[in-house]
Order: C-alpha cells, then sequence, then structure tokens
C-alpha cells in the first residue's frame, strides 16, 4: 500500500511552484481590463487577442528569433571554448592557475552593469553594435567561467589514465579528445551547455544595451507594453508565457545529463 505522505508533500509542493506559472498562463488569455478588475482563476472573456498580436507583428515575433539565434551562438562559443580551458585546468598545474581559476569566476559574480558602456562604445567603434554576435559574444563573459568551472568539475572525475591509455593506443590527442573524451563528460557538456542556455536567455541588461532595432531580444520588446495609458498586461503575460518554451525544451534535452550532474556533486 503507497503511503501518502509519500507522495503528498511533493505533489503539494509542485503545485505551489506552478501557480505562478499558471497566473501567468491564465492572464494572457485574459484583456487588461479584465486583469485590472479583480483576481480570478480562470478567464471570464477567454481570448486569443494577446497571441494574435505576437504572431502576427514582426517587432514581436523577431523577438523571440533574435533571442534565439543569439542565445544558441553564445552557448556554441561558450562550451566550445570552455573545453579545451577546462582541461588544462583539470589536467595539469602550472604557476597561477588557481589564481586564474578564481579570476574566471569572479567576472561571473560581475554585474553585467559595469560592462554595458564599454561594451557599447567597443561595438559602435567597430560596427557590431546592434548585431546577433555582439549579444552572443558579451555573453560569452559571463558563461565561458561557468562553463569552465562546471567541465571542470566533471574532468577532475575521469581518471588520467584513460589519457595515458589512449596515447599508448596511438590516439592523438585532438582524436582522444573529441572521440573519447567528450562522450565520456557528455553529462558535463550537457549541464553547462543547460546553464549558458538559461544564463543568456534571461539576461537583459546588456541585451537590450547592446541592439535597437535589427537584433532586438523579446526582453527589450516586452517593455514596448508600457505606455502613457498604463501597461497591457494581457499582451505581456502572453509573450512572458512563450518565453518559457524555450527553456523548457532546452531543460527536455538535457533533464537526464542535469540529473546526472547533480547526482555527482558537480552542479
Amino acid at each position: 500500500m503507497i503511503n501518502p505522505k509519500k507522495w503528498l508533500v511533493p505533489t503539494l509542493y509542485i503545485l505551489f511552484l506552478m501557480l505562478p506559472i499558471y497566473g501567468l498562463l491564465s492572464m494572457s488569455f485574459k484583456s487588461t481590463n479584465e486583469i485590472l478588475g479583480g483576481f480570478s482563476f480562470f478567464p471570464q472573456d477567454f481570448t486569443l487577442d494577446n497571441y494574435k498580436v505576437i504572431f502576427t507583428d514582426p517587432t514581436w515575433y523577431n523577438g523571440y528569433i533574435n533571442s534565439i539565434i543569439y542565445v544558441v551562438i553564445n552557448t556554441l562559443l561558450s562550451v566550445t571554448v570552455a573545453l579545451p580551458a577546462a582541461y588544462a585546468f583539470s589536467r595539469y598545474r602550472f604557476l597561477g592557475d588557481k589564481h586564474l581559476f578564481f579570476w574566471l569566476l569572479t567576472n561571473r559574480m560581475a554585474p553585467p552593469a559595469i560592462f554595458a558602456l564599454p561594451f557599447f562604445q567597443l561595438y559602435s567603434a567597430i560596427g557590431f553594435f546592434d548585431t546577433h554576435i555582439a549579444v552572443a559574444i558579451a555573453h560569452c563573459l559571463f558563461n565561458i567561467p561557468l562553463a569552465v568551472w562546471i567541465l571542470e568539475g566533471f574532468m577532475s572525475g575521469v581518471p588520467k589514465e584513460l589519457d595515458e591509455t589512449a596515447y599508448l593506443d596511438g590516439y592523438s590527442f585532438p582524436r582522444f579528445f573529441i572521440r573519447i573524451f567528450i562522450p565520456t563528460i557528455a553529462a558535463g557538456v550537457g549541464v553547462a551547455m543547460f546553464f549558458c542556455f538559461m544564463y543568456s536567455w534571461v539576461e537583459l541588461l546588456l541585451a537590450k544595451t547592446l541592439t535597437s532595432v535589427e537584433a532586438k531580444p523579446i526582453a527589450a520588446t516586452m517593455t514596448r507594453t508600457a505606455s502613457s495609458s498604463g501597461y497591457e498586461l494581457g499582451l505581456l503575460a502572453a509573450a512572458g508565457s512563450l518565453t518559457i518554451i524555450p527553456g523548457a525544451v532546452v531543460i527536455y534535452f538535457v533533464r537526464n545529463y542535469i540529473a546526472k550532474g547533480f547526482a555527482l556533486g558537480r552542479v
């Protein structure tokens, strides 16, 4: 017989966590007047007008496309650069290695606001302003240290004898690294990609500062809901609901890697 205490508390906790998401979804099917008129669990006057605006207005749906483009570029860049760097920290000892590793992490601790103006001036000078690559590279400042930190933990858990055996078998380093070592730490790569994707997806300040029209992200586009007459709350809720989808998709594909990362104590 199943003990109700074993599933009741987790179920209630999950429902509690889902309440804000449900509230957001519910508001996305309401008009602004209904939202301001009072609280209700269900839309009294169900409408799809908010989603219609998002899917028919190029400014809105291009915001999602722009965000996905620079986030994917950033994720691939960050993990690609972090892999050899993490391997060096994991396998070799050199002068100042611990200090350099700590310095990398301090970039993750620094608030994006202090880098916004330098990035803006630099990209304006070299013609990178309002491009996807500009935001992707700017986010590398924070995501590469995070990816290095995560991957180094996974790599340190792999015995060095694996490297030595591969060299004895005649593997060159690039071949060993790509065909043997990376598949061995696939869980770590998945976890690093997940966190890089999510941090880049939710970051607003740099993305808004370094873009204006062509590469404007959805987070910046959502500020359009504010006007002199107030906020278009229904439209804002619909846009917010759609921003959850990419993160949910990424979580679905890397959920096993994340669980393994937590199990290994590397996340």
